[in-house]
């Protein structure tokens, strides 16, 4: 990234990486479009010329720019008051004192910290998020892509949820955009075929007796017969327009991927850049529209995944280095129930931290395997450390002020129990590691 402090809060963030053809997706700040570059603000702060540069490429891209300027192959160096300034302006105070305090612990120079923290003092936060840029002609725009109508082949893993998936296929029988094919590929016990009679839609279903997630999405992804593929949980509810505003998003910004953005009943507030287009730092494989062709390209999902957590993550990271472009898509939004039983968590912790049983291995090792596999040992460490506290409080604490003091003092009290999960999740994700991706291909 631009700022290297952001190594520390984002240590395992997709834009920490350069895609492989060697480009960031950061824009160039010179090249930018006037109308686009005249809807970002300047920061005065900065001591050097290139820092306010870099700050002005960030700033559009969580802002919402998509386009296609050329985008920065290398970043240089900054001073140290330049990156302690950035975190000030975008972070809360008490993660720029972390930052502070994990520099001085790995045996930076104190003086230079503390003397770079200080000066950087009178930097007023920024409220961003609050002004992104606004795509106007997206309410009058005619997507051809929508009248050509392709089959779009709608996947839907399910698992003794019944009640839910009832919901699930009534919002789909109301759907206005018609042409599409429904898989489900149900693990449920007991399995019940008839529940499916009733509903007036194009359903394909498949019955799989091992309770495997990526297994099911995999297989009906491969059996597929439409263009595009849009993935679909069974705990979710969504408007009449879903299908239809995913297209949309790919034609409107000639995109790869439309992800959705998942509006949770259960845990944080949602994010205010839930709430404007940008490029996606995540797939959800619960509301994402993709081009099938994508799958073809690099590959069906890694089971290395399989009954644990993140394959979703790794996919989304995946389709990132190789440059497809996904558009977070607020007009395709869906509400997830997150409800209490059934799918992943019968499989599995549904969280990536959060160890279904007090000596199991946290994180999940599936996301330590990720982690290291693409971002290395420190990245993963330091992940460990940003996210590991907020996992110790319950799951609606998790992003609260109180939750992070709460988890950080924590896991400091209970630090041996702490360090024994870790080692263990280390040690199973070096066997990961070792055996490597099982990642099939889509012929």
């Amino acid at each position: 990234m631009p700022f290297s402090f952001l190594k520390y809060l984002q240590p395992t963030h997709y834009f920490q990486l350069f895609r492989k053809n060697g480009t960031s997706i950061f824009p160039i700040t010179g090249e930018l479009p006037k109308e686009f570059l005249e809807q970002l603000e300047e920061e005065r702060n900065f001591k050097s010329t290139k820092a306010i540069e870099y700050d002005l490429s960030w700033q559009a891209l969580q802002k919402g720019y998509i386009g296609n300027t050329a985008t920065y192959t290398s970043f240089q160096r900054l001073p140290l008051v330049d990156e302690y300034t950035f975190l000030r302006k975008y972070f809360h105070p008490g993660w720029v004192f972390y930052v502070l305090l994990l520099r001085i612990l790995s045996f930076k120079n104190p003086f230079n910290e503390l003397t770079a923290w200080y000066n950087s003092s009178d930097v007023n936060r920024s409220s961003y998020q609050r002004e992104p840029i606004r795509y106007n002609n997206w309410t009058t725009f005619k997507a051809t892509l929508v009248d050509k109508n392709p089959l779009i082949s709608i996947v839907v893993p399910t698992l003794n949820r019944y009640p839910y998936l009832k919901d699930v296929l009534n919002d789909l029988e109301k759907q206005n955009y018609k042409n599409f094919e429904v898989i489900i590929v149900d693990q449920s016990t007991p399995f019940r075929e008839d529940f499916y009679k009733n509903f007036n839609l194009n359903i394909k279903l498949v019955y799989q007796t091992e309770r495997a997630l990526w297994q099911a999405r995999n297989h009906a992804i491969k059996i597929s017969k439409g263009t595009y593929i849009l993935l679909f949980d069974d705990d979710s509810r969504v408007k009449s327009d879903w299908i239809t505003n995913h297209l949309r998003c790919l034609d409107f910004f000639k995109a790869d991927i439309s992800s959705g953005v998942s509006i949770s009943v259960v845990g944080a507030e949602v994010p205010l850049n839930y709430s404007f287009f940008r490029i996606s730092d995540q797939i959800d494989t619960g509301n994402v529209l993709l081009k099938k062709r994508v799958f073809r390209e690099i590959g069906l999902f890694d089971r290395q995944f399989e009954k644990q957590r993140m394959g979703d993550g790794e996919y989304g990271l995946r389709a990132y280095l190789n440059g497809y472009i996904n558009v977070s898509n607020p007009f395709a939004d869906r509400i997830h129930l997150k409800v209490g039983s059934g799918g992943l968590r019968e499989m599995g912790s549904w969280d990536g931290f959060r160890p279904k049983k007090w000596f199991g291995p946290r994180p999940v090792p599936s996301v330590l395997y990720q982690f290291r596999k693409y971002y290395g040992t420190k990245a993963s460490i330091l992940s460990i450390m940003k996210f590991l506290p907020p996992s110790i409080v319950p799951y609606h604490l998790k992003k609260s002020r109180t939750g992070l003091i709460l988890g950080f003092v924590l896991s400091i009290l209970i630090l041996p129990l702490i360090l024994f999960q870790v080692v263990k999740s280390w040690q199973l994700a070096s066997k990961k590691l070792k055996e490597g991706a099982l990642i099939e291909k889509l012929y």
